[in-house]
């Protein structure tokens, strides 16, 4: 269930690795959406970021408002034209049935490892591992000159401490 959505994530971080970017430009030009900014056109979607672990793991991070901003995301067209191009034989699911609808932000964080070829007759992406996961943040934390969530994102009891600019 939690799937289908972070897939589709994890295809923009795909998209902008090395080994992808002249694919991505092809789908450019060929009239296929720009993933990341597809979700950050999302409504409720408050930022996207994309990252390469030391073990070679594509990421991204998209922070959600609700599960109504990731449900838009599901729903939306790019990720539809995305979930059939590259798992045309995944039976239909319910999205987030088991999400509490409590309103609270989601981080959605997808990783996926290159490989060279597919890993079999399931998805034509050349993958080992690709991993979906959804997350909530807890109240408390400290924010010092910044935080790696957007500054959009409400969180209960964050404190957020802006540094000094050197010479003034």
């Amino acid at each position: 269930m939690k799937k289908e959505i972070l897939f589709a994530l994890l295809l923009g971080a795909l998209l902008m690795t090395p080994p992808f970017l002249a694919l991505h430009a092809q789908e450019q030009s060929a009239g296929s959406p720009d993933l990341v900014a597809a979700l950050k056109a999302v409504p409720g979607c408050y930022g996207v970021e994309t990252a390469r672990t030391a073990s070679g793991k594509q990421v991204i991070f998209a922070w959600f408002e609700n599960k109504k901003a990731l449900l838009a995301w599901y729903y939306s067209p790019a990720h539809q034209r995305l979930m059939s191009q590259f798992f045309p034989t995944a039976p239909p699911r319910t999205p987030l049935a088991a999400v509490e609808d409590d309103g609270r932000p989601i981080l959605a964080v997808a990783s996926l490892t290159m490989a060279d070829k597919p890993p079999s007759n399931v998805t034509s992406l050349p993958i080992s591992q690709i991993a979906i996961e959804l997350y909530q943040p807890l109240p408390g934390g400290i924010a010092l000159g910044g935080r790696f969530s957007p500054t959009t994102m409400k969180v209960p009891g964050l404190t957020d401490v802006p540094l000094p600019v050197p010479g003034k």
